[in-house]
């Protein structure tokens, strides 16, 4: 088919420099357009979903461009995969005058002692003054190995769909308050180092997560990446206050904060050593009867212990909030449930929500339970309300219909935190579990320091598994519990939605397939009760009471009691170590090859960590007998 008569034209210089121009000043049409749309999306009023803007939107193109401006009222602050420290300057610059020998290449003869007109070197750095005692560093965490280790394998799948993610958040400290004397303590001046203060003027807030997909790494990747960061949209939306500032308020200053130098002394000074030594021990009598460890039938065969189920938190504390907005943004976020999805949300009444004032009521009305509850809810409901606007990729040719038959999904939803789109081009069905801990230190002391006190708070979607190893006994104290269809309490709580279960071949119940009663997408499995309200357990973590923590994927918990996870830890020289010797180990003797990841925390009891109970010797015959049996060749036979 000719496209025209006489010669063809030859493309010239002056062609290609109208090409770009043209398609740069299309671009930047483009990128105007949706910096605009975002920064609308981004105010708070979008949050529910409306029909007048339905006709407007149906068109807009899903933001894609993570750079767009957005609101002066909405900045997103960059997740902090580091966290910043105080450290005695002569760690970083060392005292010349401390050490041994000539310094220079002179000859003795030529060497004189420093003064203002000699040239010599000075002693110490000239951008530093001379009485600084403390440096600001900054640390990236997964670097650290003597505090923080990760690890994770595929074992035999051909990909693998867990992720994680570690750093600081910028929420307000939620800390039990220490007494006045601790807080004036020489503990923050010790040699280990002290943390600095967040942008909310508080110690810094330690963030800790891992997420175990199915299905695809879509639902996983999106927690990883935004999760936290819905954390910290939420206690801004709720004028989240801090637990210690009414500590702080009218705090004279001191000689710290007026500028003069801080004294630097070593841990048995400050506490710490004293801390270690003070701990009572139990011995291994005491603690066998506790002991929660597998052993071998009569034919050989290990007798499979089941996680035992989450030890009970402590109770939520009020904190300071703005209380009519945290009220009206729950119960908001309750109604577009119920319009939304339907089902089971049409009566749905999260935990540590309260939809009405009620004075009578024994729990405090808002809580960093209720922020956290509300960040969880409102991630999984943008992931599912975002796939539900995609095209079904099984189902290309056939009109699709709504999750909710007599609802409508494809209304703007909210943006998350980052401002980018969820997800790829067709819906994802599959979805993801999850498990985060944040620590929060009262005082500048770091949450791993021997004399520190501080405050755990963990939340909870699915099968994931975080674990407490108790410094005087040596025993694990979990933190979670399986959520499981075959659970009595999620059991009772489905059955009224789900018309029955389904038992697999291996005897364990199932809800549409899945093994796991709550979850964050899973979208066709929404209206039957497959939530991702999470369950929440606070733990006060005194002085050296607590080794290390562990947050684990099923592929770990599933293979290997909690108490063998532990006893691997206290064998490890450091969490980096820990966290590689459990994944390891896991993936060697598991039978099904399941996805493995694993994350150690260093606390306060880490030096004492194989001292107490049986140390970590009494798992070591099943733990030789796992090993022993996977290297068999008839194993597969």
């Amino acid at each position: 088919m000719g496209l025209g008569c006489g010669p063809p034209k030859r493309w010239s210089l002056n062609d290609t420099y109208g090409f770009i121009a043209t398609f740069f000043e299309a671009q930047t049409r483009t990128y105007s357009y949706r910096a605009a749309a975002r920064c609308t999306a981004a105010q708070p009023p979008s949050r529910s979903f409306s029909v007048a803007h339905e006709a407007n939107s149906s068109s807009r193109a899903e933001p894609q461009n993570p750079k767009a401006t957005p609101s002066p009222s909405h900045v997103q602050r960059g997740f902090h995969t580091y966290f910043v420290t105080h450290l005695p300057s002569s760690s970083l610059h060392p005292d010349s005058r401390l050490q041994t020998g000539p310094h220079h290449k002179l000859p003795r003869a030529a060497a004189a002692p420093h003064n203002a007109v000699s040239g010599a070197a000075p002693v110490s750095p000239p951008h530093l003054p001379p009485n600084r005692d403390l440096t600001v560093v900054r640390i990236p965490l997964r670097s650290a190995k003597h505090h923080f280790g990760v690890a994770d394998s595929r074992g035999s799948r051909p990909y693998n769909e867990d992720t994680n993610q570690a750093g600081t958040i910028d929420i307000p400290a939620f800390a039990k308050r220490a007494p006045i004397s601790l807080v004036r303590s020489t503990m923050n001046k010790s040699g280990e180092g002290t943390s600095a203060d967040s942008a909310y003027g508080d110690p810094q807030i330690f963030y800790f997560g891992v997420f175990d997909g199915h299905g695809g790494t879509q639902c996983s990747d999106f927690l990883r990446d935004e999760l936290h960061g819905y954390i910290e949209e939420a206690a801004q939306e709720f004028d989240l206050k801090s637990s210690l500032r009414p500590l702080r308020k009218g705090k004279k200053p001191d000689s710290a904060s007026t500028g003069s130098s801080t004294q630097i002394l070593p841990d048995d000074e400050a506490g710490g050593q004293n801390k270690l030594d003070k701990l009572d021990i139990k011995g291994s009598e005491a603690v066998l009867a506790k002991a929660d460890i597998p052993e071998t039938n009569k034919h050989g065969a290990i007798q499979e212990v089941g996680n035992p189920d989450a030890i009970e938190g402590a109770p939520p504390t009020p904190v300071k909030v703005s209380q009519s907005k945290a009220l009206r943004l729950q119960k908001e976020l309750v109604e577009e449930y119920k319009k939304t999805i339907g089902g089971y949300f049409r009566r749905f009444h999260p935990p540590y929500f309260h939809l009405k004032q009620d004075p009578d009521s024994p729990e405090p009305p808002v809580s960093i339970e209720s922020v956290l509850t509300y960040a969880f809810l409102r991630a999984d409901l943008d992931f599912v309300a975002a796939q539900a606007r995609k095209p079904d990729p099984d189902d290309p040719y056939v009109a699709d219909n709504a999750l909710n038959l007599d609802e409508v999904l494809g209304k703007p939803h909210h943006l998350p935190p980052s401002g980018q789109g969820i997800g790829g081009r067709t819906r994802f069905k599959g979805g993801s579990t999850a498990s985060v801990a944040l620590i929060s230190t009262p005082t500048p002391a770091p949450f791993w320091h021997p004399a520190a006190s501080s405050t755990l708070l963990v939340g909870h979607v699915g099968d994931t598994r975080i674990l407490l190893c108790e410094t005087a006994t040596g025993l694990p104290l979990p933190l979670t519990s399986d959520h499981r269809p075959s659970s009595p309490s999620e059991s009772h709580r489905l059955r009224k939605f789900a018309a029955s279960f389904v038992t697999d071949s291996f005897g364990e119940e199932r809800i549409q397939g899945l093994a796991n009663s709550r979850a964050f997408g899973d979208m066709g499995s929404k209206r039957l009760g497959v939530s991702a309200e999470p369950e929440i357990t606070r733990t006060e973590l005194g002085p050296a009471q607590y080794s290390f923590l562990v947050l684990m994927s099923d592929g770990v918990s599933g293979t290997l009691s909690d108490q063998e996870i532990v006893d691997i830890v206290k064998e490890a020289k450091t969490p980096e170590q820990g966290a590689k010797d459990v994944v390891a180990y896991a993936t060697e003797v598991s039978s099904d090859g399941d996805n493995a990841t694993c994350l150690v925390v260093r606390l306060g009891g880490w030096e004492r960590r194989s001292e107490g109970g049986l140390g970590s010797l009494g798992t070591k015959e099943i733990r030789d007998f796992r090993r022993n049996e996977a290297l068999d060749p008839r194993r597969d036979i």
